[in-house]
């Protein structure tokens, strides 16, 4: 009788168990993450994205976590959506920090750095260094009510469309120039007056002359944007941007409300994000350089080490500049620069050509 009894209840509790593995999603607290984005669903490694993200949300998580994406300006302006997260306007958004640079100037260090780090190097300090850490920590000693995953990560971009070759920095002078993030900053020291516009904004302005030239992506997203019918000299390397990285904004409240394995998802799932914006966009560019060449007339330039060293003197001015001017930039930059300095001793070794010493 004893044993009889011993197998049920262990045969009973081997059911309430599986009956709660089972059910426990179910009952779980459901939440959907409305999420206003800005950049356009139809750019590759961009709005593209977060679209990919969210068509598989609902299926990782069992239905417990659902992803609605909203094109830019459909529920919240792109400059607008870290204060709409904050506020609780709505629970989610996606974005690149270096969109708040005006509030924050460390953003910008988590958005593109001009002259590196490349994809890979910039990934580890964010995954593991302390990238991840100071990223969360500046949303939070800024006032945001904000938690902060990366969730997406691109290659060099181009770093301009001309109406004409430079051949000088005298050039630039007095150029009226759509330019992001840091690299706007060197610009600026160099003559050129630069705006940042959405991407959606670019071509109109163009068109209009209100801007001379632009930077924007990688030329497979640039294509959509139609550069190449209004500007003829695309020039490469994207040294203002050798990667950019994107985030996911939750509200904080938004997330401290999910469960665990909700939470797990969305990290996991901008991992994945990550994982595929970088491997999807390197894939379809080299098609689309040579359709450029061959169907639309554009002259790929590249910068000579002369252009290319007066950037790079500008930039570390305004580096400077930067670490005087704000504490949060100088402990952000700082940590990054000990890490590169690190990371230097493995790439110096590891990869071809090996660098000059």
């Amino acid at each position: 009788m004893r044993k009889q009894i011993i197998r049920k209840l262990a045969a009973s509790v081997v059911f309430l168990a599986l009956l709660g593995f089972i059910a426990g999603p179910v009952h779980a607290k459901k939440v959907l993450l409305k999420v206003p984005i800005a950049f356009a669903t139809k750019l590759p490694g961009l709005g593209e994205t977060i679209k990919w993200l969210g068509d598989r949300t609902a299926i990782l998580s069992g239905g417990t976590v659902k992803m609605k994406v909203y094109e830019p300006n459909k529920l919240i302006a792109p400059f607008e959506i870290l204060d709409a997260v904050s506020a609780g306007k709505v629970n989610a958004g996606y974005t690149t920090a270096g969109y708040w640079f005006g509030k924050m100037k460390a953003a910008a260090l988590f958005s593109a750095v001009p002259f590196g780090p490349e994809a890979p190097e910039y990934l580890a300090w964010l995954w593991y260094g302390n990238g991840a850490k100071l990223y969360q920590q500046m949303y939070d000693d800024g006032g945001y009510n904000v938690k902060v995953h990366v969730c997406g990560i691109i290659s060099p971009e181009t770093s301009g469309w001309f109406k004409e070759p430079i051949n000088d920095v005298s050039q630039l002078k007095g150029m009226k120039m759509r330019f992001f993030g840091l690299g706007g900053q060197v610009m600026q020291r160099l003559g050129v007056t630069t705006s940042l516009l959405p991407g959606g904004e670019i071509f109109p302005a163009l068109e209009k002359g209100a801007i001379d030239a632009t930077e924007f992506s990688m030329p497979a997203i640039d294509k959509l944007l139609g550069f190449h019918k209004l500007v003829k000299y695309n020039y490469f390397p994207g040294w203002h941007q050798q990667a950019t990285v994107f985030e996911l904004l939750i509200n904080k409240d938004t997330w401290n409300g999910m469960d665990k394995q909700q939470q797990m998802v969305v990290e996991m799932g901008c991992r994945a994000a990550t994982a595929h914006a970088l491997a999807y966009t390197d894939g379809m560019q080299f098609e689309q350089m040579k359709e450029n060449v061959e169907k639309n007339g554009v002259k790929q330039m590249y910068w000579s080490d002369e252009m290319l060293a007066t950037f790079e003197k500008a930039w570390m001015e305004v580096v400077e500049e930067n670490r005087a001017a704000d504490p949060g930039f100088k402990k952000v930059w700082d940590d990054l620069a000990t890490f590169r300095e690190g990371y230097d001793l493995w790439e110096s070794h590891a990869f071809l050509p090996r660098a000059e010493r």
